[in-house]
């Protein structure tokens, strides 16, 4: 049937949704009307929604026609609605192409039925629906979300507002449709998405997002007693079953779901009816995987493996009592198969307690679900994606890293994972470690293709169990099943590490260097392996994913090793510390140290400097040039990668060392300052002002005696550090002329000689060609550093900034210690959402620039040249318009930051008539020439 699609006041076109889109479920602005449905169906769609099955869209309408005429109360919509819709029409309002809009909801307190309902009432203003499809392929839902934005006629266009519930989608999702729509020719004189997603968790805690909890106001009981009063009289005893009405209706009373699920209270271990094993699957899945369920038909045939072999000729309801009141059958939609699952997640959880009170104990009910139901494991099956979520996936357990008072933000909060799935850590803890790692192990038998159950089970064994032996066998065995993925590989790394940390109190130094071996292989192995892979070809099994980060957990576990032999060698002889630091060779100090055998580990021990050396200077780079895009870096990574370089390098020169500049060179090793990223950091490390003044002095012999663009960077960092040294100053002319003769195609060389021959204000014309500067950093940086911060965000290392010569060079730290002069109690980061550029000090220290947005990319004109830049909010460019920003630079390049409608520019366009998109194809072609737009992808 062809469906008008929800758009403001356009009368034009009509959209083929079934046909056209199959991964999303779109809800048509006029879904429903003028279609009449048989009574029965009705009274069934409604029983069973309030029985506790998911609700679907003729639930709302039958609410919304039952109350038109004022016989029925309304739909209830719990209190976070009417935030949730403020939210999403200022979602609208900003000039953001795509946003994302979220809400926190406790399992079972009616999140989903929420954003349903703000959906349903929000149709005519959007154009609404619900990711129902796969989702592995962001690119193909990106496609399908622009088809719908752009369905009917062309001036049409509306935006989506597209229900997720998988909050790592978002950001694909982001990035695709921005792909999309760069691709042309699509009019954004309105955002393109808006998604809301659709978050269960335990644990909510209040932020930017609308939060929903299993607590009701007193309004809301109000709501939900007269609605109960409404139902008794349609529905009679009937009412006692709706057992998801209920649950809500007396606030989640606890009293209530113990009665409801007495039934289970007499449970015997032995001599288990089916039915009693299949609701306690069913529990067993709902307390652990929210949105699980079983399919109907397996259900059944579970049920026909008894005597009674006859198909279709029993009713499952029958042949669950007396539990069947406490489960719920439903159907997506007509077409679809049905799925079982238990009324509410209170009561699943309540059930697996009163099981295991019982004597039915959670690993006994997982051991039976495997045997039982997952043998069969061809595709489609649907249970087994949820039972390897149910023994891999960790949950997130929130830790508070700021202890003064005031709400809490992402500043304060970080949210690290368990260290298990939560059935093992409930078995674990009310079963014993023994019965966690049976469980996994069947598992890991049963699913003899799946890497990550054996991963996990190796980690118990060490972790937990303190047994290195099985511990070694079964992380091999999952390097076997998956053998190029280096974040399985790096289990069996961590197995000799914890080994050699464990069990090292009673081991000789042979013995120490014999595991330290075993651990270093293994660290090397899974670098090795982590350079060889890409994100796009990383793989996932279900619920279990595998990062899409690059894998450093190799060099850092490395470091952490060593750090390990360190302590551990020289507290027994402290001759070690002027070996391992190549102060003295091994050779040399093996008299001393009274084994002969040590000589086997020569090689070893000599590659561990420079090792050290090499994976310290990319946790500089690595820390200084980038972060996570939601949270910090841990500390203990810094920390740790310090604490090594301390250990080892810091405080000897090697004894082969003694070629010109040697002993400078230790300095600056010493200080932990002899890469660009180190010296860069000394802002975030607040060095002293000392300390600065002897890092350029050393830097500036070094750069008479060879080309080092780290002189460069410390008198940019003392200049953002307020030091004095006017002499240094005059250089900068020199300096400029120098830079094109440094013999190096480092991304930081690239940035150095942008910074300091970028124009300043009144300069006409720039003597090099900036957009090619531009072009050649980004390639620069692509062979340097790309693979290792995909993902990450980069940092704004420094900024166009008022002033002449080095002070024009604004570092970050800068900025925020402006904020943080202001205004200490502010616990915000000030980067998010743009923030710091609101703040009129920050605003009067940097410079603005002009440009102009087109199909998603952003041009300017400096220095008489136009130049492409990058911008840190993407979305900001969803609209062609004059704009100005902020200019910084990332080691990527230069990137825009707070870009704005330029309010007066586009004010003159209008007055002289002047087309911004005529503009812009103009400097698209100057920019790319005559291979036209295509020439730059």
């Amino acid at each position: 049937m062809a469906s008008e699609p929800s758009r403001p006041g356009a009368q034009s076109g009509t959209f083929e949704t079934q046909q056209s889109l199959s991964l999303l479920d779109v809800l048509c602005a006029n879904q429903f009307e003028g279609k009449s449905f048989p009574p029965e169906l009705l009274r069934e769609t409604e029983e069973s929604f309030y029985r506790g099955a998911p609700p679907k869209w003729l639930n709302f309408h039958i609410s919304e026609q039952g109350g038109s005429g004022g016989a029925r109360t309304p739909f209830i919509a719990r209190d976070g609605y009417a935030a949730l819709v403020e939210k999403i029409r200022h979602a609208r309002s900003k000039l953001q192409g795509t946003s994302t809009v979220k809400l926190l909801h406790q399992p079972g307190c009616g999140g989903t039925t929420l954003a349903m309902k703000v959906l349903w009432d929000l149709r005519r203003a959007f154009r609404c629906a619900v990711l129902t499809g796969s989702t592995s392929d962001a690119a193909k839902v990106a496609e399908e979300v622009v088809a719908l934005f752009t369905a009917g006629s062309r001036r049409g266009n509306n935006t989506v507002l597209l229900l997720v519930n998988d909050e790592t989608l978002l950001e694909n999702l982001k990035d695709g449709v921005r792909a999309r729509i760069a691709q042309g020719p699509i009019s954004t004189y309105v955002p393109v998405l808006i998604l809301l997603n659709c978050v269960r968790k335990d644990d909510v805690r209040q932020g930017d997002h609308v939060v929903l909890q299993k607590a009701l106001s007193a309004e809301e009981k109000l709501k939900f007693d007269a609605k109960k009063r409404e139902l008794y009289e349609m529905y009679g005893e009937r009412c006692h079953r709706f057992h998801g009405f209920n649950i809500l209706q007396t606030n989640f009373s606890p009293a209530y779901v113990e009665a409801a699920c007495s039934v289970f209270k007499p449970t015997k271990r032995a001599d288990r009816p089916r039915k009693t094993q299949l609701a306690a699957f069913l529990s067993l899945l709902n307390a652990y995987v929210p949105g699980s369920f079983l399919p109907e038909w397996q259900c059944r045939d579970f049920f026909q493996r008894d005597a009674d072999r006859r198909r279709g000729d029993f009713s499952l309801e029958d042949r669950m009592e007396p539990f069947s009141h406490l489960l719920v059958v439903f159907q997506r939609d007509e077409r679809a198969d049905g799925k079982v699952r238990m009324a509410h997640p209170l009561i699943a959880r309540r059930c697996t307690e009163l099981m295991a009170e019982s004597g039915v104990t959670r690993s006994d009910t997982a051991i039976n679900l495997l045997t039982r139901l997952c043998k069969d494991q061809s595709p489609p099956h649907v249970v087994v994606g949820f039972v390897k979520g149910m023994l891999t996936k960790r949950g997130l357990k929130p830790r508070r890293r700021n202890k003064t008072p005031g709400p809490a933000n992402a500043a304060d909060t970080q949210e690290d994972e368990e260290r298990y799935a939560r059935l093992i850590l409930d078995i674990q803890r009310m079963e014993s470690r023994r019965q966690s790692a049976s469980v996994l192990k069947a598992a890991s038998n049963l699913f003899d293709g799946d890497p990550f159950l054996p991963q996990a089970l190796a980690r118990f064994y060490y972790t937990e169990l303190k047994d290195y032996n099985l511990a070694e066998l079964w992380a091999e065995r999952a390097k076997l099943r998956d053998p190029r993925n280096s974040f399985v590989a790096d289990t069996l790394g961590q197995v000799h590490k914890n080994r050699l940390k464990n069990t090292a109190g009673s081991l000789g130094p042979l013995a120490v260097l014999q595991l330290a071996s075993r651990a270093i292989e293994a660290f090397k192995d899974e670098e090795k392996l982590a350079e060889n892979e890409r994100g796009e070809d990383m793989r996932g099994d279900g619920d279990t994913r595998v990062s899409q980060h690059f894998n450093i957990r190799g060099q850092f576990g490395y470091l952490q090793l060593c750090n390990d032999v360190f302590h551990l060698l020289v507290e027994q002889e402290d001759t070690w510390r002027e070996v391992l630091t190549k102060k003295v060779a091994l050779d040399a100090a093996l008299e001393s140290l009274g084994d002969e055998r040590l000589i086997r580990f020569k090689g070893l021990i000599d590659s561990l400097r420079g090792e050290i050396e090499r994976k310290c200077a990319f946790f500089n780079k690595y820390l200084t040039y980038s972060k996570p895009k939601l949270k910090d870096d841990p500390d203990y990574i810094s920390a740790g990668s310090s604490e090594c370089y301390e250990n080892f390098v810091g405080s000897y020169p090697p004894e082969d060392l003694k070629r010109t500049g040697a002993v400078l060179i230790q300095r600056l090793k010493k200080k932990k300052v002899y890469t660009s990223a180190a010296v860069l950091s000394c802002l975030e490390s607040e060095c002293r002002e000392s300390d600065l003044k002897e890092i350029t002095t050393w830097w500036e012999e070094i750069f008479r005696q060879k080309e080092s663009i780290n002189y460069i960077v410390s008198l940019v960092v003392r200049t953002n550090a307020d030091a004095a040294f006017p002499s240094d100053r005059k250089r900068l002319s020199e300096l400029k002329q120098k830079m094109p003769e440094i013999l190096n195609d480092s991304p930081e060389l690239h940035m150095l000689t942008l910074l300091l021959c970028w124009p300043a204000d009144g300069e006409a014309r720039c003597a090099l060609d900036l957009g090619q500067l531009v072009r050649r950093m980004k390639r620069s940086f692509e062979v340097a550093y790309e693979m290792h911060l995909r993902s990450r965000r980069l940092r704004p290392l420094f900024f166009v900034g008022n002033g002449k010569g080095l002070d024009r060079m604004v570092h970050r730290k800068v900025l925020e210690n402006l904020l943080l002069e202001q205004s200490q109690e502010t616990k915000q980061d000030p980067w998010s959402g743009e923030r710091m550029f609101h703040d009129p000090e920050v605003q009067a220290r940097l410079v603005k620039v002009e440009g102009v947005v087109r199909e998603y990319r952003l041009f300017a004109t400096i220095g008489g040249a136009v130049v492409e830049l990058e911008a840190n909010n993407q979305d900001s460019l969803w609209k062609p318009r004059r704009v100005s920003f902020y200019l910084g630079f990332t080691i990527r390049g230069p990137v825009a930051f707070a870009v704005q409608t330029d309010k007066k520019a586009e004010e003159n366009s209008r007055m002289k008539k002047t087309d911004v998109t005529g503009e812009s194809e103009s400097v698209l072609r100057h920019v790319t020439g005559p291979g036209g737009k295509d020439a730059l992808r």
